[in-house]
């Protein structure tokens, strides 16, 4: 007798953003607790994992995408094959922000609906004196016009990466229960949160 499981069990994310943002670090950051500070060109990687999600056993396929706007047609097909979109700027880098805009109405394009789910990352928190992007204006655009969810992370300082991927699992309509590895991980990370004022939206998640 097959028990009958309403969420998905394989679930597909996909990180986008301008080269050099930290894409892969926050990849290898969740994947195996590392950080490389060397940058190197990523063309497109596909990483699949499988945890144990409230019982039941969940693959997660996390598609590493190219910075580059060399391969429209790869990127397309990424888009099409996508469950859920981190979309990732570094704060040190305005320009990187304006590539997640172009990416985001791109993905909207292709996927012909506006409700799919998507996470701004803000990565390289840990570069407060290089910082040129404001996080209370990145939050208010994305948030409030955008309506999707917003993160400031640090790969290199482990700060939020967890949060990320779980958010995405979440909108990715996975269980919301996460497998106890995971949870224990994810307690690593500081709990004080910003206080904000209250916004009336289900995936208000900025953490910063």
């Amino acid at each position: 007798m097959s028990l009958e499981v309403k969420e998905k069990t394989e679930v597909r994310l996909v990180f986008m953003g301008a080269a050099g943002v930290g894409k892969t670090a926050l990849i290898k950051r969740f994947l195996q607790d590392g950080f490389d500070p060397k940058h190197r060109r990523t063309v497109e990687e596909l990483h699949s994992k499988e945890y144990e999600v409230a019982g039941v056993k969940v693959t997660i396929n996390i598609m590493d995408t190219s910075g580059s706007y060399s391969f429209p047609a790869m990127r397309k097909l990424s888009i099409q094959n996508g469950d859920a979109f981190a979309l990732v700027y570094s704060v040190d880098d305005p320009e990187s922000l304006e590539a997640v805009k172009r990416l985001r109405e791109e993905i909207l394009e292709v996927k012909e609906d506006k409700l799919t789910p998507i996470v701004v990352v803000g990565n390289k928190k840990d570069k407060q004196l290089e910082r040129r992007v404001s996080a209370d204006d990145v939050l208010v655009k994305v948030e409030l016009d955008w309506n999707n969810c917003f993160l400031e992370t640090s790969a290199k300082e482990n700060e939020n990466v967890m949060e990320v991927f779980k958010e995405l699992l979440q909108q990715a309509n996975l269980p919301s229960c996460l497998s106890p590895a995971l949870r224990r991980r994810r307690e690593t990370f500081p709990k004080d949160m910003s206080l904000r004022p209250p916004m009336n939206k289900t995936n208000s998640c900025s953490v910063s």
